[in-house]
């Protein structure tokens, strides 16, 4: 191994604001935090991208030569640094982003079964165990997400995946006390609807993780949508206060009015843990701008909002990174994967129930068991962005 941990890139594309832009920058320039700017501690050493010019204004092949960065034609070469055998430390996997094809259930085809299995082909071959890290969910499909995962058990690799949400600001902070009995959950959240579901998935997973006897896994999916959420609420089926504290916790939200006034197409997924607890996620685009959680145990209820950054140095982006980096310093992942692919697992089934007669799709195989992190080494200390993270993103590439 080099003095500094040799990474790898495997990117689907690299434009302005691409997943790539605002986590892959940071790799090569730093990491903006509340408490300064923190200098990376690896080295990109190779790079693939599967789309350079896609959307036709690609920064992917400047980004490599302003960095010195050799760019690869395929993935093997980029593992490989173009010889024959494994010649990187770890591999940073960022499928997000591109001109893919849509299926019929509106599920973006990203291929990262695909660059993970050619990943993996050539860290099996040379006998080797090096850390991974997949941008977002693990794939659209759930055969392909849970092949993924146990090709890297198989490995033994060290395996991290995700999207920043678990590890942006949260106003109040909070964070559950692992063990504690919860009730009820619900989340909110906005935007597109698979890639932001994905994201307000994750939001309500990191916090219920943590309740009484750790995660199970989930049995069933259902989901409404339109007029019928609102109609769920007045009859008892979700928990109208708790929805009132979550909303109440968003302060990027539309004020003076109400998520039923705004919210044009408002989607609920209702989620059935094996355990019996039972979670809400609501998608509340046009009213909602950020997202929140809130959970009741008992009597008690709380609620806080999680806050990403727009603009500016999307420092949320950093405590991603510095994570996934501790990850590739230190070989041990810094919270389970096995969140992600829960979550990828119930992203699809809701993909499916969307156009579904019923609405709702079982899980019978989904009884992913894991443990919550007792920490994360890297979290923002403040309410909102401060320090770095507010400074002018002037040295991208």
């Amino acid at each position: 191994m080099s003095e500094r941990p040799r990474i790898a890139a495997i990117i689907t594309a690299f434009y302005p604001l691409s997943h790539a832009d605002v986590l892959l920058i940071k790799f090569l320039k730093g990491f903006p935090t509340d408490e300064g700017l923190i200098k990376p501690r690896v080295e990109v050493a190779s790079m693939f991208i599967d789309q350079p010019n896609a959307r036709e204004k690609g920064i992917g092949t400047a980004v490599a030569n302003a960095n010195k960065i050799p760019l690869y034609e395929n993935v093997e070469a980029a593992l490989t640094l173009g010889g024959e055998e494994l010649a990187v430390d770890g591999v940073l996997l960022i499928g997000e982003h591109g001109d893919y094809p849509e299926n019929e259930f509106g599920q973006k085809l990203y291929p990262r079964k695909w660059l993970f299995e050619q990943i993996t082909a050539v860290i099996a071959r040379s006998g080797k165990s090096i850390p991974v890290f997949s941008d977002k969910h693990l794939s659209y499909d759930t055969q392909d997400a849970l092949w993924m995962y146990r090709r890297a058990n198989a490995l033994k690799l060290p395996f991290m995946a995700g999207s920043s949400l678990p590890l942006s600001w949260r106003k109040p902070f909070l964070e559950i006390e692992k063990g504690t009995r919860i009730d009820e959950a619900i989340a909110i959240g906005y935007g597109g609807i698979e890639a932001y579901t994905y994201h307000s998935l994750e939001a309500l997973q990191c916090m219920v993780e943590r309740r009484e006897g750790g995660e199970t896994g989930v049995e069933a999916v259902e989901v409404l949508q339109g007029a019928d959420v609102w109609k769920a609420g007045e009859s008892g089926r979700w928990n109208r206060q708790l929805f009132d504290m979550a909303v109440e916790s968003l302060d990027s939200r539309v004020k003076d009015s109400t998520p039923e006034e705004k919210t044009k197409e408002p989607v609920m997924i209702e989620i059935h843990h094996r355990d019996g607890l039972k979670s809400h996620v609501f998608m509340l685009s046009g009213f909602a701008r950020d997202w929140s959680f809130a959970y009741r145990s008992g009597d008690k209820h709380h609620a806080c909002e999680f806050h990403t950054q727009d603009g500016l140095s999307y420092a949320h982006f950093s405590y991603l990174g510095l994570n996934v980096e501790e990850m590739f310093v230190t070989g041990k992942p810094q919270y389970p994967v096995e969140r992600t692919l829960l979550t990828s697992c119930v992203l699809d089934a809701f993909m499916h129930a969307r156009k579904c007669p019923t609405g709702r799709v079982e899980l019978p195989d989904i009884d992913i068991q894991y443990e919550a992190p007792d920490e994360v080494r890297y979290r923002p200390t403040s309410p909102r962005p401060t320090g770095a993270c507010i400074e002018p993103w002037l040295y991208r590439w």
